[in-house]
């Protein structure tokens, strides 16, 4: 087990190594920051000195190297627009996100495990097909017409919920959260939920037909032959064989609601990471961009790393085939 976790890790360095490479020359391309960040009427030794000073002077590759021996000691650089330490916006944004994403995924697994052990216990059923129907809407329906309508029906004219902002916060090791107050909960339900939606229907899916494809199986008759209870089965049996699947998604669309959250944030004006990195690309910030971006790469590979362990968790032969190589 300690090798299979020692390879993983290694495997996640280089990623993140190769990643930054790729981050770097990707975002460096696009664009002229000197060109929006300093006053056309500035004369050519202001501008001169201003460009040195962003250390845009440089060639590419000197930049780069200046990145990664920055980027060891935690420094992913400074902003252009805030002149303030990229990573610190990135973390002082990071947590609104970050709950953002886990109540989102909270209500996927919730909502969408359940209908999909329901659909794929009577695939025929009526209450089986009006779930597949809703799956189907909550794949196609654009996020951003969702996040609209539910502002309409729940905001405006049922007042249930408040629709912009992040409500009542409170301070935990440092870091503001508004997952711990009603009010915060309040604001957070309609942006997590517009977010949920997708990967409600996925999980759904998904969780059926693992439940149609194990039903079948040997290890399923054997335990009603036994005796066993039908929750017993369903709970014991069946749904911890379908699990590795359904780990991967959670895991990879958890990492997605993170990276990807910007339509929501900007709708429903909630103040996370999405706001930020439309504002620095509209002002070719590349610090921020590129910490931005290295911040997410990191988040995925965590997230991989955590789904391998978890993989080895509920399928001992994850590791015991890795280890025979």
């Amino acid at each position: 087990m300690i090798g299979f976790v020692v390879k993983r890790l290694l495997q996640g360095a280089f990623v993140v190594l190769l990643m930054s490479l790729l981050v770097f020359l990707a975002v460096y391309a696009i664009g002229d920051p000197a060109e929006i960040l300093i006053d056309p009427e500035s004369t050519p030794e202001a501008r001169a000195q201003i460009i040195a000073s962003l250390g845009l002077d440089q060639p590419l590759y000197v930049q780069y190297w200046r990145f990664l021996v920055a980027a060891s000691q935690g420094d992913l650089g400074r902003s252009f627009v805030y002149a303030t330490p990229a990573i610190q916006l990135i973390l002082q944004r990071l947590p609104a996100t970050l709950e953002l994403a886990l109540v989102s995924t909270a209500l996927s697994i919730l909502i969408g495990i359940p209908l999909g052990l329901l659909a794929g216990l009577k695939p025929n059923s009526l209450p089986s097909k009006a779930i597949m129907v809703g799956s189907i809407l909550g794949f196609s329906l654009p996020s951003f017409w969702v996040g609209l309508l539910l502002i309409l029906t729940f905001g405006v004219h049922l007042s249930w919920f408040p629709v912009f902002g992040r409500g009542e916060t409170i301070s935990l090791l440092g870091v503001q959260w508004s997952l711990f107050t009603l009010d915060g909960l309040r604001h957070l339900f309609l942006p997590a939920l517009n977010l949920a939606l997708f990967n409600i229907s996925l999980l759904a899916r998904l969780t059926r037909a693992g439940v149609m494809e194990a039903i079948p199986q040997d290890y399923v008759r054997f335990g009603k032959a036994m005796g066993l209870t039908p929750s017993r089965i369903l709970f014991g049996h069946v749904l911890k064989n379908i699990m590795i699947p359904i780990v991967t998604v959670i895991g990879m669309e958890f990492g997605s609601l993170i990276a990807f959250a910007v339509v929501t944030e900007s709708i429903f004006n909630w103040p996370g990471m999405g706001k930020l990195i439309i504002d620095s690309i509209n002002y070719l910030d590349r610090p921020v961009i590129v910490a931005y971006l290295m911040v997410v790469v990191v988040i995925f590979v965590v997230i991989n790393f955590v789904v391998d362990i978890l993989y080895a968790a509920l399928d001992p032969r994850v590791r015991l085939g890795d280890s025979n190589r």
